[in-house]
């Protein structure tokens, strides 16, 4: 995950800064719990296609 396209991405919800979880290949949202899928090196930004993190899950 480029470094620079890590700090200006931010979720589409509540405008938070994101994790990138290098291991699942998503893109996590702490304030949201969601996390963004990554498809071939590119985050898809869409509501609807970010899971919703379990609350056990560590964010």
């Amino acid at each position: 995950m480029d470094k620079k396209l890590l700090e200006i991405l931010a979720c589409p919800v509540c405008k938070s800064s994101l994790v990138y979880q290098k291991a699942n290949q998503e893109l996590i949202c702490k304030a949201c719990r969601l996390a963004y899928p990554i498809r071939d090196d590119i985050p898809v930004m869409l509501e609807e296609e970010a899971r919703q993190l379990d609350p056990e899950e560590e964010v």
